[in-house]
């Protein structure tokens, strides 16, 4: 299995829809300083399922979300995506008949987040459990 694609809306620096595509071979980020490099990481590992405020340097869980700049209004809303190829069928058993697995992490402000394998809810458990198999 690999991963094929990661989309961001709303985490962090990412206020518009962005899409990465991860393409065979090695995949690196560049950039200046404040640019958003480890917003990228970080947004793999809270998809994966991270519950530590602290380790994604916050306060709370909800500092992920857009907070707003001067030009920009902030959002209420999070999202990250992972679409990962299983073409190999080496995914979860429940998973390996599919080619392709979407996992989507999504929170709102006071609401909390909720997981989401190929647009079914799962419990965090199980995401993270996912990517544990790997």
């Amino acid at each position: 299995m690999k991963f094929k694609q990661l989309d961001i809306t709303g985490f962090k620096s990412f206020s518009e829809k962005t899409k990465f595509l991860i393409e065979n071979g090695l995949t690196g980020i560049v950039g200046p300083n404040g640019c958003g490099k480890s917003n990228i990481v970080e947004s793999l590992r809270w998809c994966m399922g991270e519950n530590s405020a602290k380790s994604m340097r916050g306060s709370g869980m909800e500092d992920v979300i857009f907070s707003g700049t001067s030009n920009k209004a902030s959002k209420n809303i999070a999202e990250v995506s992972i679409d990962v190829d299983n073409k190999n069928n080496e995914g979860p058993i429940q998973y390996r008949e599919v080619n392709q697995i979407n996992v989507r992490r999504k929170i709102e402000k006071d609401k909390g987040s909720k997981f989401y394998i190929n647009d079914r809810e799962v419990r965090a458990r199980d995401a993270q459990m996912f990517f544990a198999d790997l």
